[in-house]
This record gives structure tokens, sequence and C-alpha cells, in this order.
């Protein structure tokens, strides 16, 4: 079931990144208001959890700086209702799927199918400690296939990011740390460099790394050591260990069936870069 998740993992993500690459979710979040790209991510990823506060957003998010999520939460609720970002982030990233995939692709029983059984996996697992697939949860399914199936695989993708997020705390790896993790292994060197914290303040990254020095993650180089390289490998593993119990409401069948029908959609969207 790990090899399970990790190939649903591969196979779902695109669908997922439609909503940060792809232009119409952006645009329906302008039309509404939102003032930049960040407010509009900040405001509609959070919405499901209602008007929290920026301390419970941050804590969510896990991997964005201090002050990040205070910067948009809570005044992006001061104009724009979390339930209408809700509604804006699925109408655009739906659009942007039936774009990038075609008629034929987009209304085809293939896609339907899929829909179909990721939203039977995504139904189905406890919320127990998982907060951001929590407030998708309470969210109703749309019934068009496309929206279904954007709709589902990013209940599944919040499913994975609450369980990633709870081996990153098991290995006591913080936001930025990871960041610096995932940097590395994606061959970014200097790692500090990577998009996700290049913005942040020198002294800030200069002691996450002394400090991730100090625990022997990386050399005096900025380069993975044997030490960083198996924490981050156990991260994964047990990342998808933690995704799994979705697809265990799925027979052997169902799931061989739901990655046939998964592949051509996820193929053409890669062709794209979701874009």
């Amino acid at each position: 079931m790990t090899h399970i998740a990790r190939r649903m993992f591969e196979l779902l993500e695109p669908i997922c990144l439609v909503t940060f690459f792809a232009d119409e979710c952006n645009e329906e979040l302008a039309a509404l208001g939102h003032r930049t790209y960040w407010d509009g991510y900040f405001a509609s990823r959070a919405a499901p959890l209602g008007r929290v506060p920026a301390q419970v957003v941050h804590a969510a998010f896990y991997n964005f700086a201090d002050g990040e999520a205070a910067r948009h939460i809570p005044s992006v609720w001061e104009t724009i209702s979390p339930e209408a970002s809700i509604a804006a982030r699925e109408r655009g990233s739906a659009a942007s799927l039936r774009r990038i995939l075609g008629d034929e692709l987009a209304e085809s029983p293939g896609l339907a199918r899929a829909a179909d059984l990721t939203t039977k996996a995504a139904t189905s697992a406890p919320t127990e400690g998982r907060v951001m697939y929590a407030g998708m949860r309470t969210l109703e399914v749309p019934s068009d296939p496309v929206a279904r199936l954007w709709h589902s695989a990013t209940m599944l993708r919040e499913h994975r990011g609450d369980g990633h997020i709870a081996a990153l705390v098991g290995a006591r790896i913080g936001g930025t740390e990871a960041h610096v993790l995932s940097a590395l292994e994606q061959g970014i060197h200097p790692p500090e460099s990577f998009g996700r914290i290049h913005h942040l303040p020198k002294e800030r990254l200069a002691a996450v790394m002394d400090g991730m020095r100090e625990r022997g993650l990386i050399d005096i180089d900025g380069h993975f050591t044997d030490a960083g390289r198996a924490t981050r490998q156990r991260i994964e593993t047990l990342t998808d260990e933690l995704a799994t119990p979705p697809y265990d409401a799925l027979s052997p069948a169902e799931i061989d069936e739901l990655i046939t029908n998964l592949e051509p959609i996820t193929a053409t969207l890669v062709a794209t870069g979701s874009r």
C-alpha cells in the first residue's frame, strides 16, 4: 500500500497543481478582490478552516516563515468571505483542467470513473490529526466530474500533507529546514537559492543552515551528509505510509482501474506543466 500511496501522489499531484500554476484560479480570485497571488492562495486554501486567526493558518500550513500568514490572514476576510474564496478556487481550477485536457478527455467516461473512485478514497479516511484534510471534508463534493476530480484530488493532497507535517515534526525538521532538504533533493545548490525560501532574511537563513550543520544534516558547503539524506528518506517513507488509509477503501481491481484512468489525464497535465 505504501507503493500505491506514492503512485497515487504522482498521478494526482498534477491535477492539484493547476490551482497554483494555471491562470484561471488566480483570475477568479483576483476578480473577487484579492489583491495579490498570495492573498488568494492563503485565503482560498485556508478557507475550509473558517475565519481562524493567522496563528492557526501558520500552524496548519507549517512551512511558511513566521509572519507570512499574518500578512494575509485575517485581513483577506474583511471584504471577501471564505465561502466565496472556496467557490472561486473550485471554478478556476476546474476551468483550467477542462482547458488543458480538452473536451474529449474532460468529458470521457474514464475521467468520470476516475472522479468517482478518487472521491470514494478521499471521503473514506479518518480525519483525526488531519486538520487541513478535515477542513476539506466539510465541503460539499461537486457534482460535475471535472470539478469532482479536482476537489477529491485536493482532499487527498491535504491528507498527505497533514501526514507529511507529522513526519517532519517527528523528525524535528522545521518548515524552513524542510525546504532546504527538498532543495538539496532536487539538486539545487546553494539550497538558500530555492524559490520557497530565497526571499527570507539572510540572517534567518544563515541561522537555519547553521542549525542543520550542528545536527549533522548538511556539511560545511551546504550539501547533504549521509545522515541528512537518510533523514529525508525516512520522512518520505513515513509520509507514504501515513498516506495509505484512503486507498484502503478501494479494492485491488478499483485501484488498478483508477490508475489506468488517471494515467492519460496526468500525462496530458504533465506535458503542459499543469499550466
